[in-house]
């Protein structure tokens, strides 16, 4: 499945999650975090659903505000803005407990929470690079990626052919083992299994006993048309898979779009620079001008000055929400010959004449400053 910025439910700003002000630095934000989840961890709060959303919300805000970069891309577009980074959140507390352990590591001590089920699969990232062109139309592109998949030899069990793993005594096949501390049962991955509650002696040669190779796939991916340079797409289960069944992780396909000279970008507007004669910008002509869809005429109105700006309507790109493509400025700039022949020059003698503007004289040869 191909995502791009997908619109959610409306959610509470982070901020305000949190208990901070705008301005926090990130002790201040880690201290209001680790306050929310000692209060909602739902070992200290079993068996109710509204204290898990809490713990998860107070988490997600945290994920993202404890981040430089996507803190910068909350701030300016909102929560669409870390979602263009990668961040979907947390599915359950599992994914919570995964990614914050040191964080409850320091609040509780040990493994800091409890884990359910596989662990999932890394997230993988590529990059894909377009024209200006293939950003303005959409384009289907195909990319190669290594990624750990279920071994073909074992089928992912990762053990030898004509053997399979056998359960974890130590955890009895949970994954887990429980201790106490004060008023909180602790949960922490088994030291023998290491999780996987089951313990494989005979492992398989392919994958050595992970349950995993290295393979190459080359996928498609479908690239909207409007999308700008540094946008990504979430292709989700095309990451690393897990083992032991876990869920597979996402590819991140980050966008470059190429410079065009021809133009400068501002989001779905276009810029271009075009350079016109003096009798041009006086007296108007038509020109042709380049658009994505190629050359273009375009009247330019008499007296234009250096500097003016016409707008062509729609020949910018498509907006990537939808509702029509953007314009095409273009920048008049007055070019000044260098050089100029003798019926130029006299005739724009004669134009200054005319309009009684002083100019420098005539050039005379060494023939005629001897005979004058």
């Amino acid at each position: 499945m191909l995502t791009l910025f997908r619109p959610v439910s409306v959610k509470r700003d982070y901020y305000e999650v949190l208990g901070v002000s705008r301005d926090a630095d990130g002790t201040i934000i880690k201290k209001a975090y680790r306050k929310l989840a000692v209060e909602f961890h739902p070992d200290r709060n079993p068996d109710n659903q509204q204290a898990e959303e809490s713990f998860k919300e107070a988490s997600e805000a945290y994920q993202v505000l404890s981040d430089g970069e996507k803190r910068v891309l909350y701030d300016k577009f909102g929560h669409d803005g870390p979602r263009s980074a990668g961040n979907a959140g947390f599915s359950d507390v599992s994914d919570v407990f995964s990614a914050f352990g040191d964080i409850f590591g320091d609040i509780f001590g040990g493994g800091g929470g409890r884990r359910r089920g596989p662990a999932r699969g890394a997230d993988l990232e590529t990059e894909v690079h377009l024209t200006l062109l293939e950003a303005a139309t959409g384009v289907e592109k195909e990319i190669t990626v290594d990624r750990h998949a279920r071994c073909g030899t074992c089928e992912g069990t990762g053990a030898a052919k004509g053997s399979s793993p056998e359960r974890c005594g130590t955890c009895r096949g949970q994954g887990q083992v429980m201790h106490q501390q004060g008023f909180l049962m602790i949960q922490s991955t088994c030291p023998s299994c290491r999780g996987a509650g089951t313990m494989i002696k005979d492992p398989c040669k392919t994958c050595r006993g992970t349950g995993l190779e290295t393979k190459s796939e080359t996928l498609k991916v479908s690239v909207p048309a409007g999308v700008d340079d540094g946008s990504t797409l979430r292709l989700a289960g095309r990451g690393e898979e897990a083992p032991r069944g876990g869920q597979a992780g996402n590819l991140y396909v980050h966008i470059r779009v190429k410079a065009d000279p021809r133009f400068e970008r501002d989001g779905a507007h276009l810029h271009t620079r075009l350079e016109v004669s003096f009798p041009q910008a006086t007296l108007g002509a038509m020109l042709v001008v380049p658009t994505l869809e190629g050359e273009s005429e375009m009247e330019m109105p008499a007296g234009t000055q250096p500097g003016e700006v016409i707008v062509l309507r729609g020949h910018g790109l498509p907006h990537l929400r939808g509702g029509g493509k953007g314009d095409l400025a273009v920048h008049i700039k007055l070019t000044v010959p260098t050089k100029l022949n003798k019926d130029q020059e006299q005739h724009l003698r004669a134009f200054a004449e005319a309009g009684g503007e002083q100019v420098k004289g005539e050039k005379q040869g060494l023939f005629g400053r001897r005979k004058k």
